[in-house]
């Protein structure tokens, strides 16, 4: 597959420019990912346990559970998959931390959030597993979050994969974004690495 090249909106929607993407942001920040994402995050790294935290229509949880890896799913909202439970608020009954690992693609809005709130959940030693656009390393807030909670390894994609507007990849043929995968390990504190795959 040849490297994406762009188009007329490919500038404004690499850059998340809302008022000149192609069509507005879906209300929630429901971007589906393409299943082949985390098949390749499967042979990057071991998992086990997994709470999908941002599961949509459950792109990933189902890879996740083809391979015996998902405990559970959940969604603040019902996309007709998993249980409902909002990650960044709801309390765990009874309030323990999470024994297993997460991995999720979770509203870009909210990623320094689910970076904190998802760390703060998992025993540790777990690892928390983010799907998100190579441009999150940039910025002062994140820097400030990346050197509080160094990721243990980030992975890029050489190729583009496909996040699809409300699940949709009907409509979604190509992308104009790169993504990595973002790997923490809780109590880890060394320097990050850096790989590529696909």
């Amino acid at each position: 597959m040849s490297d994406w090249t762009g188009n007329t909106h490919s500038v404004h929607s690499t850059n998340g420019s809302r008022h000149l993407a192609v069509a507005e942001r879906e209300q929630h920040d429901y971007y589906a990912t393409e299943p082949k994402a985390t098949e390749l995050l499967l042979e990057l790294d071991t998992f086990s346990d997994v709470w999908e935290c941002a599961c949509g229509g459950g792109h990933m949880a189902e890879v996740l559970k083809t391979h015996g890896l998902l405990s559970t799913a959940s969604d603040k909202y019902d996309y007709g998959y998993g249980n409902i439970f909002d990650f960044l608020t709801s309390p765990f009954v009874p309030d323990a931390l999470w024994d297993g690992d997460i991995i999720t693609n979770p509203p870009y809005a909210f990623a320094n959030q689910f970076i904190e709130i998802g760390i703060s959940r998992l025993c540790n030693g777990r690892k928390l597993a983010l799907f998100l656009p190579i441009r999150y390393l940039e910025g002062k807030e994140r820097k400030n979050i990346f050197k509080k909670y160094p990721p243990k390894k980030v992975w890029v994609s050489s190729s583009r994969l496909i996040c699809a507007r409300n699940g949709d990849f009907s409509k979604t043929k190509d992308s104009a974004v790169c993504y990595a995968w973002f790997i923490w390990e809780k109590g880890f504190s060394g320097e990050t690495k850096l790989g590529w795959f696909n």
